[in-house]
């Protein structure tokens, strides 16, 4: 028998790639992989790399997308982050809280998936 060990890459289907892609880099602060494959970008993200890629099928021309995923990101600190994401003219969806996995916010990104931000634990 076999079973699931957990998620070991994520991938976000966006509309447009060099737009998401620069969004990301230049407001989220994320940097990307030396080597991607075609129509993707990967992050150097820990532990699970994180990509944007073209759409693989057909995705809705407008609204949000991955309504009802949650896909939480750690960072050094909300606090801080959450500052930064406002002046680089980032969303925010969610003020700065404390959940059970210490401080969080939720950001969006250009194609409205929620992103929420936690200050790493360890």
């Amino acid at each position: 028998m076999t079973t699931p060990i957990g998620p070991s890459f994520i991938a976000l289907q966006v509309r447009d790639l060099a737009t998401s892609v620069a969004f990301y880099k230049d407001v989220f602060g994320f940097t990307a992989a030396d080597r991607s494959p075609p129509g993707a970008i990967v992050f150097t993200t820990k532990p699970i790399a994180l990509a944007l890629r073209e759409p693989l099928r057909p995705l809705p021309e407008n609204g949000p997308l991955g309504t009802g995923m949650v896909l939480w990101v750690a960072c050094d600190d909300a606090n801080v982050f959450h500052d930064l994401i406002v002046k680089r003219g980032g969303k925010i969806l969610s003020p700065l809280s404390d959940g059970p996995f210490g401080r969080f916010f939720v950001a969006s990104d250009p194609d409205g998936y929620a992103i929420t931000f936690h200050t790493a634990q360890g």
